[in-house]
């Protein structure tokens, strides 16, 4: 009974100790509980910085290849087709700062037995345009484009005949623009300009000699200002469609402004598999400045240009990447 007494009372103490203990620790507990209520918790806005860079892009490689022997149905021996086209994008949002970069690069070649080697698309295509938001989805901008193209261009009233029609850095186009801009969305933007300026270039002597693209005879440049507009407007039609449209409208002030320049390209490009795409790409243009070729190599009167392309093919999606500013050092 002694050594039952002597574990009791231990017993007994070590729980009076655990009580003491645990009331000690509610009443810390609540002490800071208390206090915490009383504090406004404020975020330190260096701890996270918004992206304000978006980039990406998309790359298309389409070859095809056909050979013919006795074949009754007849054609040529032999065909071969290549064509590529290289389309990055690279914008920035801090503020009431945008700035929306987009670049394109395509050339294609097609030969066969019969007519050799051909062109069937060359162009590159800049657009940079700075916004200030004003609210209401309107932004004071500048814009600035330029178009040219790689490799010179023939015409072929015959199968022995080429005409020269255009060259590398003839024409290319340079325009500069401040406007308007209307973006109520990602995928809507309408561009208005009273005040742009337009530059022609034609490098090439043979091509300057006779005027070509509305240059005076001998001369290499020729500059415009007029009114400008320009509607974007791409669209996810599925999971695996996508369209991409853009209208460009042009009116030269200094001489017979009511001839509108127009320059429409429409892209659509459906994803097959990861690695695999199908695309179509329609541009259309009219200049008044730039003569069409009849079949027997003279010069005609301007007449509406189109081009068609379709194809498939590897296709290499740049993913969309987001990179936040630097953050200063303190």
């Amino acid at each position: 009974m002694k050594h039952f007494g002597t574990k009791f009372m231990l017993i007994l103490a070590l729980f009076t100790i655990g009580t003491i203990s645990f009331a000690k620790a509610q009443n810390q507990i609540q002490s800071l509980r208390d206090a915490a209520n009383g504090v406004t918790v404020t975020k330190d806005p260096n701890d996270t910085t918004k992206q304000t860079w978006k980039t990406g892009g998309l790359y298309n490689l389409n070859f095809n290849q056909a050979a013919l022997s006795n074949w009754s149905a007849g054609g040529d021996k032999s065909a071969l087709s290549l064509s590529t086209l290289l389309n990055l994008y690279a914008f920035y949002t801090n503020g009431r700062h945008s700035w929306d970069n987009q670049l394109t690069l395509a050339y294609g070649i097609a030969n066969t037995t019969s007519l050799g080697t051909r062109k069937t698309d060359d162009r590159m295509d800049l657009v940079s345009k700075y916004g200030y938001d004003l609210g209401h989805k309107w932004y004071l901008s500048g814009l600035f484009n330029f178009r040219s193209q790689f490799a010179p261009g023939y015409n072929y009233p015959d199968e022995s005949t080429k005409v020269l029609t255009s060259n590398f850095f003839a024409p290319a186009y340079m325009l500069e623009s401040i406007g308007m801009d209307y973006k109520p969305n990602d995928n809507f933007s309408f561009f208005i300009s009273p005040a742009t300026a337009r530059e022609v270039f034609v490098s090439d002597d043979s091509l300057a000699s006779v005027g070509a693209f509305g240059v005076d005879s001998g001369k290499h440049f020729r500059f415009e200002f007029g009114a400008f507009t320009s509607i974007n407007y791409k669209a996810n039609l599925s999971k695996t469609a996508t369209y991409s449209g853009r209208l460009d409208l042009f009116s030269n002030y200094l001489r017979n402004p009511q001839d509108i320049t127009v320059y429409m390209t429409n892209i659509l490009n459906v994803k097959v598999t990861r690695l695999i795409s199908m695309n179509l790409s329609v541009t259309l243009i009219y200049d008044n400045d730039v003569k069409s070729v009849k079949s027997d190599g003279t010069a005609a009167g301007p007449a509406l240009q189109l081009q068609e392309i379709m194809g498939i093919g590897f296709a290499y999606q740049f993913r969309n990447k987001t990179r936040s500013p630097v953050k200063p050092n303190k």
